[in-house]
């Protein structure tokens, strides 16, 4: 129908109840109709984990009279978009949008990130998808100085469309709406962990280990994400899902393989 409003699947990795997808569904209500499948527990740096040997389940979370149907899932964000599509929604939706991720997904991060694996999983399937993140982890974060980029964004990504197999990672500085610069289209800083495990004994005596590490970026470049964090800008990378390092086939079709 050509007046009938976008359907818009919302999801994240912070869980259900999180302030960040509060806030996302607040902000996607003024376009269109929303659906929500999200975990019903935090499930941070899941990657593309998806559930194959324990059982998934669903509880509908929202009554018939509320505004919007609301699902929470016992599985990962990626397990929460397959089930979206393939159990719930009637039809394709128009835009899958998710977090707001309490907490960066910038450059590397990216790879472990719940929020865009969500979008990512949403872009598999036909679906033009935005992963959004705020550069606060405080859990009382304030996404009300966000609220009209990540409209204005969703709206530009509805008309416009995205390429196939293309999804953006946003992600927004810990600013108040006035001292944000604007948005800047980056690339991924190249960027690493350094990681270390805190070693530690349980009261029996048993070892374990506490992950926690460094964030070190190792890119000077004024084009990346990271970059336009630092310096006030909202970042918008273009992500794809073909993972070839197409650049290198020609070098490897040198090797002696078959020889």
């Amino acid at each position: 129908m050509k007046n009938q409003k976008p359907l818009i699947l919302i999801t994240n990795d912070d869980g259900v109840s999180a302030p960040g997808i509060r806030a996302l569904i607040d902000t996607m209500k003024t376009i269109g109709e929303v659906i929500v499948v999200a975990p019903d527990k935090p499930q941070s740096a899941m990657g593309h984990a998806i559930t194959i040997n324990n059982t998934l389940y669903l509880n509908k979370i929202s009554k018939e009279n509320d505004a919007v149907t609301e699902y929470s899932c016992s599985g990962t964000p990626v397990d929460c978009v397959k089930l979206a599509v393939n159990e719930i929604l009637k039809r394709k939706p128009d835009l899958c949008v998710s977090g707001i991720n309490h907490g960066s997904n910038s450059s590397i991060n990216v790879i472990y990130s719940g929020t865009m694996s969500a979008a990512v999983e949403a872009g598999i399937e036909g679906i033009p998808a935005i992963g959004f993140s705020l550069l606060d982890y405080d859990w009382n974060a304030d996404f009300q100085q966000i609220q009209s980029f990540v409209k204005k964004i969703a709206l530009e990504t509805l008309e416009k469309k995205l390429p196939k197999g293309v999804v953006l990672n946003v992600n927004f500085p810990k600013l108040k709406e006035k001292d944000i610069k604007g948005i800047k289209i980056c690339r991924q800083a190249k960027a690493l962990w350094v990681e270390k495990f805190d070693k530690r004994k349980t009261p029996f005596g048993k070892d374990y280990y506490w992950l926690s590490g460094e964030f070190v970026n190792q890119d000077k470049g004024e084009d990346t994400d990271e970059w336009a964090l630092e310096n006030g800008y909202i970042s918008v990378v273009p992500v794809q899902f073909d993972l070839t390092a197409h650049h290198t086939i020609q070098e490897l079709n040198t090797w002696n393989l078959n020889g």
